[in-house]
């Protein structure tokens, strides 16, 4: 049977991997925002300052708490980290690295949706981007094919935090709409998507223990 169709607006996650205060990755995600929230959506952007370093705390921690129930309140996520002697930043991976595949029967990655976006100082480069699609298959996120890549970030915003006109920023907007297009596509048929037969295997394996220790 086909599920109930969605009605709601798309719920999109943004997550930028710098904490300086002129943050050309979190102003690239707060323009983001503003262009997906007029296709429609939803959005919200978390803040990493004060988020603990992975294994220095325990995952009760407020910061982890609440990036965690971001990932399960989203349908779709957008990554955008500076790219940092050829990698995204060590933040941007903390982030990534405190979301688990699976949270109490929950799996709070698989089957949404992700576009990634990175910020430069120098010319453009895809090493960030790159590295994020690895994490958003490892994390068994639908990676959309559309990137973004701003060079010489420092050149392309305003004052006041906006972005310039030009084509880093349509290119942005393109990559808004096709992430939009694809969590309206998928999100009635993650779950269908995602469906493996080794993790079926895997529930059929444990339900029947359980069968089995209570008939002892």
């Amino acid at each position: 049977m086909a599920p109930e169709r969605m009605t709601h607006k798309p719920r999109i996650l943004l997550l930028h991997g710098s904490l300086r205060d002129v943050s050309y990755s979190r102003l690239a995600n707060e323009e983001a925002a503003r262009i997906l929230r007029r296709f429609g959506c939803e959005t919200r952007v978390f803040d990493p300052r004060g988020l603990p370093l992975v294994d220095s705390e325990e995952d009760s921690h407020p910061k982890v708490r609440e990036l965690r129930d971001l990932v399960i309140w989203a349908e779709g996520m957008v990554w955008c980290s500076p790219e940092r002697h050829g990698a995204m930043t060590g933040l941007m991976k903390t982030q990534i690295d405190w979301l688990p595949l699976s949270l109490g029967g929950v799996r709070p990655t698989q089957g949404k949706t992700l576009a990634v976006m990175q910020v430069s100082g120098g010319s453009q480069s895809f090493n960030a981007v790159n590295q994020m699609r690895i994490l958003g298959r490892w994390m068994r996120l639908i990676t959309i094919p559309n990137q973004s890549s701003v060079a010489k970030a420092w050149l392309e915003f305003e004052e006041d935090g906006r972005m310039k006109p030009s084509s880093y920023y349509d290119r942005i907007v393109d990559v808004m709409e096709e992430l939009v297009k694809f969590t309206l596509l998928t999100r009635e048929r993650a779950g269908y998507l995602v469906d493996r037969y080794s993790e079926r295997k895997e529930t059929a394996a444990d339900v029947s223990a359980r069968v089995g220790q209570r008939n002892m």
